[in-house]
């Protein structure tokens, strides 16, 4: 039987400012468990590059460990998707190990000179993604990148544009918690005179995301020694 995450003590641990081992503890655990089938789950490979072990959804509420960068030493894959985004929820991340760098992007409304146009994005239980381009046209403004290592907590608001990347050639993976917000969307920025697409994530089977689930525990114990 495998165990139960619960969201709100590690939220609560989260926000304390003293967390990071209550974090990093339960996606140990949680990894283990689908590393060893006794949590039959299935992986997903999101548009936005990472690998998601969903480990929990419980109405507005989601716990997940996203693996970014090449398990096995193969190239990633270009995105099949922007990676200027803004979830709708709000997120608490706490980093396994690697180097996560999060650039966060100003949206400002632009109708004459604008670089992008907002697309919202629907996700269905199916797994596809359907990416339709709204009327709101903005001009985006990077701000100063804000990057965690192991054990560090970060958090980023809903609605709040942002892209995630890693140092060149780098891995990571993330033990992540978040909080839908009511009446709120997913949303991307994307070309201007874009046109209205759909994604279709991969998912893998229980025995490939036990296989995925140990090599992200090899990292993790291998970061321990560095």
């Amino acid at each position: 039987m495998a165990e139960t995450v619960d969201y709100r003590l590690l939220e609560r641990a989260a926000v304390s400012g003293r967390g990071s081992t209550e974090l990093l503890g339960a996606a140990v655990l949680a990894l283990d468990e689908i590393a060893t089938g006794r949590r039959k789950l299935r992986a997903v490979r999101h548009p936005l590059g990472f690998m998601c072990f969903p480990v929990q959804r419980e109405g507005n509420l989601g716990v997940c460990v996203h693996a970014f960068g090449s398990l096995d030493g193969t190239a990633s894959a270009p995105l099949p998707t922007s990676p200027a985004h803004a979830h709708s929820w709000d997120l608490i991340s706490c980093v396994l190990y690697g180097r996560v760098i999060n650039l966060p992007i100003r949206a400002l409304d632009e109708r004459e000179r604008p670089t992008h146009r907002v697309y919202q994005v629907t996700s269905r239980p199916c797994g596809e993604d359907e990416i339709r381009p709204t009327a709101r046209l903005v001009r985006s403004e990077n701000g100063p990148e804000q990057a965690s290592v192991r054990g560090e907590i970060y958090s980023l608001p809903a609605g709040e544009f942002h892209t995630t990347v890693l140092p060149a050639g780098t891995t990571s993976a993330t033990l992540v918690l978040g909080r839908v917000r009511p009446n709120s969307h997913d949303l991307s920025l994307g070309l201007v005179d874009g046109a209205a697409h759909r994604l279709i994530r991969q998912t893998y089977d229980v025995s490939q995301s036990a296989r995925s689930a140990r090599s992200v525990l090899r990292k993790f114990d291998s970061s321990l020694n560095r």
